[in-house]
């Protein structure tokens, strides 16, 4: 008889995980309070790029200079909920020290591990599925207002470079041909192939669901509020009752560090709020995803409409939306695109799982091998997840893979 496996979390990352378990020969149930792809997920709301240039963490050399104005100044894509900052002080501290150049360095060849090669990653999840159908590998340009500014970029890029991360410069006419709707205030852009979207996030993870639950694998609705470890196996504590299973994969994103206490494992694991706005029935949509570099916002065309998606806001789980950041990428894009119009638009916020060296927790426990983390992607879950999954179904079927995962080590913050 196979051995059973939970995987607790139903956005991108534990739905890769649990089909690609499945495929491993697994019996695999999949848990969550919510449905897989449904609105509440941070899966959902995501920029939909699958960005392999993506390796570049917030806090770079510089941070603690330009982070307090940036957090005072409504222009800037940072935001904080000051009633919340002094429980997060003792955290942030130390999510900044992470800036140093070699931790940078550091960081970026792990998250290049996850990156590089996700547009073939997600096709080899989706083909034959129909999720497939989402997955649209195309071009990705950064958009800059001047030269000068993407060149005051080189530290970014130059790391990226090191990486096999190049493209193509545009400007001038040249520019204009390639997208005459942008604002005569945005003169550079740097394009980018290998790239891709997905064109509905929530459709798409659903859609895996869905093929993964037709195979053969389980879905359970339901809160997981404790997990134990046991001599052989797992115990889930499931609305007061206990269910166990052979082997856990952890992948709670943005909250996990409450079940992982109790395995002493401290994830240290912030959540930090995204949002987008989705412009329905818009005028007209660019042809490619972009991201606008001077305000670090993307710019998607989707099945839906356009997404605006972006910014950086700490203030924890509780509070809701909050004004300005939603303020802030209204503003943008209409200095972006002076012309669009749209019909509606539709707002959101999630949480995206930002850990101290923004790394993700990927891998066994180092007391219990049966318990595997796959958590804490931050800006790169939908880029890494079906990697990821990958990574998670290899080492739990004995199959070493061949990459070296040590710097994400789940009890390196312990």
């Amino acid at each position: 008889m196979s051995e059973r496996v939970a995987v607790v979390g139903a956005g991108i990352v534990g739905v890769s995980s649990a089909e690609w378990l499945r495929r491993a020969g697994f019996d695999v149930t999949l848990i969550d309070r919510l449905e897989p792809g449904s609105a509440e997920q941070t899966s959902y709301g995501n920029g939909g790029i699958l960005a392999r240039c993506a390796i570049i963490p917030v806090p770079t050399p510089g941070i603690w200079r330009k982070g307090p104005r940036m957090a005072l100044d409504p222009n800037q894509p940072l935001f904080m909920r000051w009633s919340y900052l002094p429980r997060l002080l003792p955290w942030l501290l130390r999510y900044l020290a992470s800036s140093r150049e070699a931790q940078v360095r550091k960081t970026a060849a792990g998250l290049a591990t996850l990156n590089l090669d996700t547009v073939d990653q997600h096709l080899a999840l989706a083909r034959g599925t129909p999720a497939e159908a989402y997955v649209k590998p195309g071009l990705y340009a950064y958009v800059y207002p001047s030269r000068a500014a993407f060149e005051a970029d080189a530290f970014g890029w130059d790391i990226r470079a090191e990486h096999g991360i190049t493209g193509q410069a545009l400007e001038g006419e040249a520019l204009r041909a390639w997208d005459p709707n942008l604002s005569p205030r945005y003169k550079f852009a740097y394009l980018m192939e290998d790239h891709g979207i997905i064109s509905s996030p929530g459709r798409y993870v659903a859609a895996l669901a869905d093929w993964f639950q037709s195979q053969g694998g389980h879905i359970q609705r339901a809160d997981v509020q404790a997990v134990q470890a046991l001599e052989q196996g797992v115990s889930l504590t499931i609305n007061g009752q206990s269910q166990t299973y052979d082997r856990l994969v952890l992948a709670t994103g943005a909250f996990t560090d409450a079940l992982s206490r109790g395995l002493g494992i401290k994830a240290e694991i912030e959540p930090e709020r995204g949002y987008h706005l989705l412009l329905k029935q818009p005028n007209f949509m660019p042809k490619q995803a972009l991201m606008v570099a001077d305000h670090k916002y993307v710019v998607t065309p989707m099945e839906d409409g356009l997404r605006i998606a972006g910014v950086v806001e700490f203030g924890g789980f509780k509070a809701g939306k909050s004004a300005a950041p939603l303020d802030l990428l209204r503003r943008s894009i209409r200095q972006f695109y002076p012309d669009l119009t749209w019909q509606d638009e539709e707002t959101w916020l999630g949480y995206r799982p930002a850990t101290l060296d923004s790394l993700p927790l990927l891998g066994p426990h180092p007391e219990h091998s049966q318990i595997l983390f796959a958590a804490g992607h931050q800006h790169i879950g939908l880029t890494a997840g079906p990697k990821t999954g990958r990574l998670v179904a290899d080492m739990m079927a004995g199959r070493h893979p061949n990459t070296d995962l040590s710097a994400f080590a789940p009890d390196r913050f312990s």
